[in-house]
């Protein structure tokens, strides 16, 4: 039986709708990992994704030659940490590429991101500067525990932007990078002149808010302390209906748009590199 509802609306035009991606399970089990990924904390992550690097490149855990057995890639940490997670077995190749491909970003990033710092002839205005070795990089030296060359304090790190002039391969060269330092040692490495401090990305945003926030509330301060007149009144009154029938105008353009367009449902992905990126951001302070 043929029901009424069935029919076409007569009264409205046709929509033709985009369809939408269906994701598939490789892309399914990289959302799940993700949500999971992000709530463990930051030195946890660290040590995943660098085992994940060293167990995928050859001779990496020769360099280094530490006990492997013990090793846990990304998956299996994550899996350690949340319930009801797949097995190995259910991995697609889609999955297992992503994770050694945020790995391999993440590592290839750490060696030109910090530096280790001798502070020891400060009172001099003599700072050494040197890159980080493997084992450093691995242990998180200079990123988790403080830059000072003979300081392992973990607490109240505080990232700093230093000139960094070196030689490679014969040539010389110059590169803001960054150190980690303790209170302590901060003071050793600002003895002589301030160093630009390094914030979040987070902290700048919310600055940011905080000031529009501070300069609309003085706008609104200085407009309610000016006499206002009644001619001024009569005037703003009018410009108050002119502006709300624009509005209506333009709501009404929208609600016609919306109905003669196509509706699509596709939103613009964010690339591979920026999806990475976003895992690096409380990580690389």
């Amino acid at each position: 039986m043929k029901r009424h509802y069935d029919e076409p609306n007569p009264f409205l035009p046709d929509i033709k709708r985009t369809m939408e991606k269906v994701p598939d399970a490789g892309q399914k089990q990289i959302v799940r990992f993700k949500r999971n990924f992000v709530s463990l904390d930051a030195y946890t992550r660290h040590k995943m994704m660098v085992n994940t690097y060293l167990l995928n490149v050859k001779g990496a855990t020769n360099t280094l030659q530490r006990d492997s057995s013990k090793d846990k890639g990304v998956y299996d940490v994550v899996k350690e940490n949340h319930r009801f997670l797949w097995g190995d077995e259910d991995l697609t190749d889609v999955a297992k590429n992503w994770d050694k491909q945020l790995a391999k970003r993440y590592y290839d990033k750490l060696y030109k991101e910090y530096c280790i710092a001798d502070l020891s002839k400060f009172e001099k205005n003599k700072i050494g500067l040197r890159w980080r070795t493997e084992k450093e990089v691995v242990n998180g030296k200079g990123q988790f525990e403080c830059g000072g060359k003979h300081c392992e304090k973990k607490k109240k790190l505080t990232s700093w932007e230093v000139n960094f002039a070196y030689e490679e391969h014969g040539e010389k060269k110059n590169a803001l990078v960054k150190v980690r330092l303790c209170p302590e040692c901060s003071l050793k490495l600002n003895f002589f002149s301030k160093k630009k401090k390094i914030k979040k990305e987070k902290e700048k945003r919310k600055k940011k808010h905080k000031k529009r926030r501070r300069e609309s509330s003085s706008e609104s301060t200085s407009e309610a302390e000016e006499p206002s007149s009644s001619q001024a009144k009569i005037k703003e009154e009018v410009d108050d209906i002119r502006k709300g029938e624009h509005q209506n105008k333009k709501v009404d353009d929208e609600a016609e748009e919306i109905w003669s367009k196509p509706v699509s449902v596709n939103e613009e992905e964010p690339s591979v590199e920026d999806d990475m990126e976003s895992f690096f951001d409380d990580l690389l302070l």
